[in-house]
């Protein structure tokens, strides 16, 4: 607050300054004089200068001292002792260990055990003593064998049948021979002819005819016994008969 009469005692100076020696006239009090204008530099330091001097003052921080507070805390404090540590006791005593007693078996009067005692021999199977019903008796007739399941014979497969019939031979169908073949044909377990034997035939073309179609196109079911197939032997008869179309 003390800056401002130096500011106004600094502004009163500088009108009050006196004209230079050789001036024609004293110029007014409140009035600058005939070079002022010639001065800009000069004019706008007075002018300036003071107006950043209030500035300054007034944006300076004010002091305030605050008072100390004397006023009692609502509490009271109350200092406690330190605790005191646990003296260190001392180990206590070991304990002594209880001495084992020993006891000592007193003599066997049986002899030792052998290491490796003597081995005794077999004993015979028991039998029982005859007429007891236990054991078997000499008056018993033997098991009798178990039947063996029943054979089911071949038979042909009606899904091949269309195919069974043999082609009639040329030489016997130009003198139009007619004539009958029987042969005996071994079917395997597959239903296949494995081999065809010759029983009886009325021409020897009739029965190559049929040799032939039965390894090639015969199929059979194949015989079983208890359900298991096995190969069988099996007589065939074929009839050659010319039919007049």
């Amino acid at each position: 607050m003390t800056l401002i009469p130096l500011i106004s005692a600094l502004a009163g100076a500088r009108r009050t300054a006196s004209a230079p020696a050789g001036a024609a006239t004293l110029l007014p009090r409140e009035s600058y004089g005939a070079g002022t204008g010639h001065r800009p530099v000069a004019a706008l330091l007075a002018v300036g200068l003071p107006v950043a001097l209030v500035v300054a003052v007034a944006l300076s921080p004010m002091i305030i001292e605050e008072k100390p507070n004397s006023t009692t805390p609502p509490w009271t404090t109350f200092i406690l002792p330190k605790p005191k540590l646990p003296e260190p006791q001392p180990d206590p005593k070991p304990q002594t260990q209880q001495q084992q007693t020993e006891f000592t078996a007193p003599p066997s009067p049986l002899p030792p055990i052998a290491q490796d005692p003597p081995e005794a021999p077999p004993l015979p199977p028991y039998v029982p003593p005859a007429g007891t019903g236990s054991g078997p008796s000499v008056a018993d007739d033997p098991p009798l064998p178990l039947p063996k399941p029943r054979l089911v014979l071949a038979e042909l497969d009606p899904r091949f049948a269309g195919m069974f019939q043999p082609d009639y031979p040329a030489s016997e169908q130009r003198r139009e021979l007619e004539g009958i073949t029987k042969v005996r044909v071994l079917i395997g377990t597959d239903g296949r002819v494995k081999a065809v034997e010759l029983v009886s035939t009325d021409s020897p073309g009739f029965f190559e005819e049929t040799k032939r179609r039965a390894l090639a196109k015969w199929r059979f079911k194949p015989a079983t016994r208890g359900g298991v197939a096995e190969e069988s032997w099996k007589v065939m008869t074929v009839r050659f008969q010319i039919r007049n179309g």
